[in-house]
């Protein structure tokens, strides 16, 4: 039975072709993306302050849990994809020539068989894995208790008897980088046709493998501006979120297309 699935889901995904994209196309996306939130502002922005919302109530859970807070933080990122669903509508909405309603983004959230739910509790699960495991590590292995940013930076970052933060970071590379190759344009193409959840999953690992370049250029992009939002307090995810969620819709549209 699970040969079966992968041999229809591969079936399934050989009927999207990959189209070929420069080196530079990703900055191209951003500014389609920024386009799309000037174009809606209100319901864009309002993703966006959702979900500062939640960074900020993880930053003020894990306060003094420093150790739990690196997780929480990229943990949060690893879900971030099927957050922006509501985004992807507003985009395919302007790209149909559609206004864009609070009905047809809480549409795209009761899909009749369910598979964006489905794969949204996937990547929960997925997300509170990678807390557990980084939590786990640091609280182990740190050789004094983690409370603070300046705790995590002297015994960790800059502990020269210690290689914990080359562990820590690279088990989070070798988790971070399977996750963006399966979702970087899995949620959208599930929004956007009736492929199954795996088949969505090897067609957005296709185009990782056919352009790592471009992806790679993408992913810094998406870590940076990230970064950039959380070193304001969390303000500036409230319009970086909203136009990385329009501009990943921008990069499914250049990047798959329905095979001949």
């Amino acid at each position: 039975m699970p040969m079966l699935e992968t041999e229809k889901a591969l079936a399934q995904s050989r009927q999207f072709g990959v189209k070929p994209i420069p080196l530079l196309r990703p900055l191209g996306w951003l500014a389609r993306g920024w386009q799309d939130l000037l174009r809606c502002p209100g319901a864009s922005l309002a993703h966006g302050l959702l979900m500062a919302l939640v960074g900020a109530l993880i930053l003020w859970l894990a306060r003094d849990r420093f150790w739990l807070l690196a997780g929480a933080f990229s943990g949060f990122l690893l879900v971030a994809p099927i957050l922006a669903t509501g985004l992807y509508v507003i985009s395919r909405d302007i790209e149909m020539g559609r206004q864009p309603s609070l009905g047809s983004v809480l549409r795209a959230w009761r899909p009749r068989d369910g598979r964006l739910v489905v794969f949204g509790v996937l990547l929960a699960f997925a997300g509170t894995g990678w807390v557990m495991t980084s939590a786990s590590l640091i609280t182990a292995l740190a050789p004094q208790p983690i409370h603070s940013p300046s705790d995590f930076v002297q015994h960790v970052l800059l502990n020269e008897n210690s290689h914990l933060f080359e562990i820590w970071l690279g088990l989070g590379a070798l988790l971070a980088a399977p996750m963006f190759a399966s979702t970087m344009i899995a949620v959208p193409l599930l929004l956007d046709s009736q492929i199954g959840i795996l088949g969505a999953v090897f067609t957005s690992w296709r185009v990782v493998m056919e352009y790592p370049a471009p992806v790679a250029l993408w992913a810094a992009l998406i870590m940076l501006l990230t970064l950039l939002g959380m070193g304001t307090a969390m303000l500036g995810l409230i319009v970086i979120l909203p136009w990385l969620g329009h501009a990943s819709w921008h990069a499914y549209r250049d990047l798959v297309r329905k095979a001949e």
